[in-house]
């Protein structure tokens, strides 16, 4: 079953593609698992969105349901209502679905209501609503959206809550869906111990920023499918938002990079700092942080040397202790995702 984290990483690129198609002149529906019984393919706040041409993105099921689901979405988005499907999984399914035994599932369809369905007894998500889910999401700003468990109507879109699971109100009758911001890991210094941390960050569910100014070494054939940022971390993390779902590390050892980029984090709610190097290196990086301003309690929030003591040799080695540290500070703070 698919960690929360990712599933909030998946949940915002979704909800982007819901607009997008929405744009195109599409009709689109969404499907919202609501409620599992024993084993389920999908955790409760998964989401499907379902084109009117039957095109979806997004997973309900694992596939067992799926097709009952998308003619569901193709339905609402004709008719302008939504429902609530429940579903079985069988034994022999649960297995082709990777799960030990079978279960049930709930699913909440809901059309997004636009100038096509919108009338006087359309019940959905307006299509204002989506938009301004999408631009939460795309800023990293956290929300709610409220459904009528039944029927799939909207009622109520806030923003910036506390984070919470998703799920059913006490009677069953209203599903919140909860989007936080997903955890994400802002590495500085494209080296190669980067290459590695990139890419098992990114299978545990983390979204990943490469900064480093060296364009040399931060070039998408050293870095596939990772944002990269090419210029001094400073000025880079200044459009980003380093909230409390974001880890910080730096590996290049240079000063003139690492230093800039720990102070910036060091003012901010980053939920993980950590910088390579010997615990020589890292007193004298504290003694140059001291030095430009930053508080003794700024500076104990760095993990230095970077990663936990599993005596690490190889690039990837210590790529594994650095993520194993990050996730367990991720853990131990108990946030959702």
């Amino acid at each position: 079953m698919q960690d929360q984290a990712m599933i909030q990483t998946s949940n915002a690129a979704l909800i982007g593609t819901a607009r997008d198609w929405c744009a195109a002149g599409h009709g689109v529906a969404l499907a919202f698992v609501i409620e599992t019984w024993g084993s389920s393919p999908r955790p409760v706040g998964s989401i499907m969105v379902i084109r009117d041409d039957g095109a979806i993105e997004g997973s309900v099921s694992g596939g067992c349901v799926e097709a009952a689901v998308i003619a569901a979405g193709q339905d609402a988005i004709t008719h302008g209502a939504g429902q609530q499907l429940a579903f079985g999984v069988a034994d022999a399914m649960a297995w082709e679905v990777g799960l030990s035994c079978g279960g049930r599932i709930a699913v909440l369809v809901t059309p997004i209501l636009d100038v096509t369905n919108k009338g006087a007894t359309a019940q959905g998500v307006p299509l204002d609503n989506l938009h301004a889910m999408a631009v939460a999401a795309d800023e990293r700003h956290a929300f709610c959206l409220a459904l009528d468990a039944h029927t799939g109507e909207a009622q109520g879109l806030t923003f910036g809550i506390a984070p919470q699971r998703s799920g059913l109100n006490e009677a069953g009758s209203c599903f919140q869906f909860h989007q936080v911001p997903p955890h994400r890991l802002i590495i500085i210094g494209a080296v190669h111990i980067a290459q590695s941390l990139a890419v098992m960050a990114t299978q545990a569910g983390y979204g990943v920023v490469v900064i480093d100014p060296r364009s040399r070494f931060a070039t998408p054939e050293r870095f596939p499918g990772v944002e990269l940022l090419v210029g001094w971390p400073d000025e880079m993390m200044a459009d980003l938002e380093l909230d409390h779902a974001t880890a910080v590390v730096t590996l290049t050892h240079d000063p003139k990079i690492d230093d800039p980029a720990l102070i910036t984090a060091l003012h901010q709610p980053a939920f993980y700092i950590a910088s390579l190097g010997s615990r020589r290196t890292h007193a004298a990086r504290c003694d140059r942080l001291q030095e430009a301003g930053c508080s003794a309690a700024q500076i104990a929030r760095i993990a230095g040397p970077a990663g936990l003591n599993i005596h690490a040799k190889t690039p990837a080695e210590i790529a594994v202790s650095i993520l194993a540290q990050m996730i367990a500070a991720h853990r131990q703070a108990g946030d959702v995702g």
